[in-house]
């Protein structure tokens, strides 16, 4: 995989068989994640906000469509922000949150680096080279075990940072700062055997998540977690992974980062009127109007949308062997709601 910020959706076709197929499914409904914004539209009603977006729309000549934020234009950029609440954040702000964390995790500051202050003012990162070490009872296999979850994640900046979402500068894999760069990097030093290290990685992506409305963000956030896979084990061992490893990883990451409204818990725009016409005793056809009362009553139990799905990879699923169950993201949480 070519290095810089772009992962071309017709370079991924042409190394990586099916795997672009894999990182559009959408396992809540059993389809293609979809558009879910109107920025397309002008393309055809293929682009339309309801339509999914299918491989074929995104190569070959249209293999230049879906691109980083910070390459679409300004105009573009304002309406999104405008609309959908789009504001990516700069890589130094993704550290200082994301090391906040690990400051709590391990009980003190400054474990994977130092934030730089020029002028008064925070502006980067310098790295921490020696190994991590970890406190007294917790190891880094419990680090990389560790849940956490990006919410309206955009492109995923907080997860990975292989890039800067608000400059485009690529950032090379040792001075990356995201949840599942410091997961990897753990990996990396603790880990020499190819065997061991993909087990370790597959538990370290199956305990990252994501959540984004837009399609085309989606994808960019799916692809740049499959390209820090692919990185960080060509520089571990000097090639690239095997075709069935990048495909299993790209399987882990079409169900841990999913399309959502995180508000409601729903497929995006999947709430709304509804109307069941049935047949009386009689043969009249009667039909019955129903309206969202999640909707109407601010209640995230209650809406007739359809809920989101994950996959809980901790457990085994009873019917199939296995591993991971499917379970509704509202319900991971707590009473509040009802």
């Amino acid at each position: 995989m070519r290095t810089g910020i772009d992962i071309l959706e017709n370079e991924l076709v042409a190394q990586y068989p099916d795997v672009l197929e894999i990182l559009l499914r959408d396992h809540t409904t059993q389809k293609n994640i979809f558009w879910a914004t109107n920025n397309y539209e002008h393309l055809g009603t293929q682009y339309n906000s309801d339509a999914y977006i299918l491989p074929e729309l995104i190569t070959g000549e249209n293999g230049n469509i879906i691109m980083p934020r910070v390459h679409k234009d300004k105009v573009l950029q304002q309406s999104r922000s405008k609309e959908m609440a789009e504001v990516f954040t700069p890589s130094w702000i993704c550290n200082a949150q994301n090391n906040l964390i690990d400051n709590a995790w391990f009980a003190k500051e400054g474990v994977f680096n130092q934030e730089k202050t020029v002028l008064n003012e925070t502006s980067g990162w310098t790295v921490n080279t020696n190994k991590i070490t970890f406190p007294k009872g917790k190891s880094w296999r419990g680090y990389v075990r560790d849940t956490r979850l990006e919410i309206a994640c955009g492109e995923a900046p907080y997860i990975t940072s292989r890039y800067d979402s608000t400059t485009g500068e690529f950032i090379p894999i040792q001075n990356r700062v995201g949840i599942l760069d410091r997961k990897l990097r753990v990996i990396n030093e603790n880990i020499d055997l190819s065997g061991e290290w993909l087990k370790a990685v597959q538990t370290a992506f199956k305990n990252t998540y994501a959540f984004e409305w837009q399609g085309d963000s989606l994808l960019l956030a799916r692809e740049a977690m499959l390209a820090t896979f692919i990185e960080n084990y060509t520089i571990k061992f000097d090639k690239e992974p095997l075709l069935k490893s990048i495909q299993y990883i790209a399987y882990i990451i079409s169900w841990n980062v999913w399309q959502m409204d995180g508000l409601k818990g729903v497929i995006p725009n999947s709430c709304g009127h509804k109307t069941e016409t049935s047949v009386n005793l009689f043969g009249e056809t009667e039909s019955k109007h129903t309206f969202c009362e999640g909707c109407e009553k601010g209640n995230i139990r209650k809406h007739n949308g359809t809920y989101a799905l994950i996959k809980d990879w901790s457990n085994k699923d009873s019917k199939t062997g296995k591993t991971g169950t499917k379970i509704r993201f509202i319900d991971l949480l707590n009473n509040r709601g009802k």
